[in-house]
């Protein structure tokens, strides 16, 4: 029996543009349906229950941000943010929205493809996994430490689920800011540090002797099992 093909809803007022996304889409072996309006986006995501949605943040009657937080109140479908302005990129960054990724106008259609197919490899991974008192949950992109809840932002949140996932081995800190800024935006190497820091407290917080993220001098950063 075949398997179901991927449902991905392309959000774009560009004709020319969202026609060339859907036709990449469907060479790729995916399903794909456009949508021009921002206004009837919420309902059809609510009817159809797209796989992935790439979600212009310029649209007709009703803005991206708008459209996205609502989809957040019913659904964890990942989205990709796209806009024709760099500096608007900064300011979605600056929300910490937990957007899956963000992309800016005039784009290659073959590295949307692409991203798309690894946001999804990732969602069609497990989507809760534990080892000994932490549990990530991939899909609510929550962790629960000694069976309480850890308020993480986004750029903590996937520090730790990909440490986790990938249990005893080093990473870089450059390492962990191509798998955390999929925007490749540019940030220095202090940004992890930050992060790791206040990841590290948030831990402590419920288990004062908690070491499970462990410093590798000169080298980066691991996961203890």
């Amino acid at each position: 029996m075949n398997e179901k093909k991927k449902f991905i809803l392309v959000v774009e007022d560009e004709p020319t543009l969202s026609a060339i996304l859907c036709e990449y889409f469907e060479h790729a072996g995916f399903e794909a349906k456009s949508l021009d309006d921002g206004a009837v986006v919420v309902d059809f995501v609510k009817h159809n229950s797209p796989d992935l949605i790439i979600l212009d943040l310029m649209l007709p009657n009703r803005g991206g941000l708008d459209i996205y937080r609502d989809i957040r109140t019913f659904s964890r479908v990942p989205v990709i943010m796209a806009t024709a302005k760099v500096e608007e990129i900064d300011r979605l960054i600056g929300l910490e929205l937990g957007v899956e990724d963000y992309i800016c106008k005039p784009y290659s259609t073959r590295e949307v493809v692409v991203r798309a197919k690894n946001i999804l490899r990732r969602n069609d991974m497990p989507a809760q996994e534990e080892q000994g008192d932490l549990v990530i949950n991939e899909l609510s992109m929550s962790a629960i430490f000694h069976q309480k809840a850890l308020s993480l932002t986004p750029a903590e949140f996937r520090i730790l689920s990909f440490l986790f996932k990938n249990k005893g081995k080093i990473f870089s800190r450059d390492q962990l800011m191509d798998h955390i800024y999929t925007d490749h935006r540019v940030v220095t190497d202090r940004a992890i540090d930050s992060h790791i820091k206040n990841l590290r407290k948030k831990l402590t917080d419920v288990d004062p002797s908690s070491d499970c993220i462990r410093s590798v001098y000169g080298v980066g950063y691991k996961f203890d099992a």
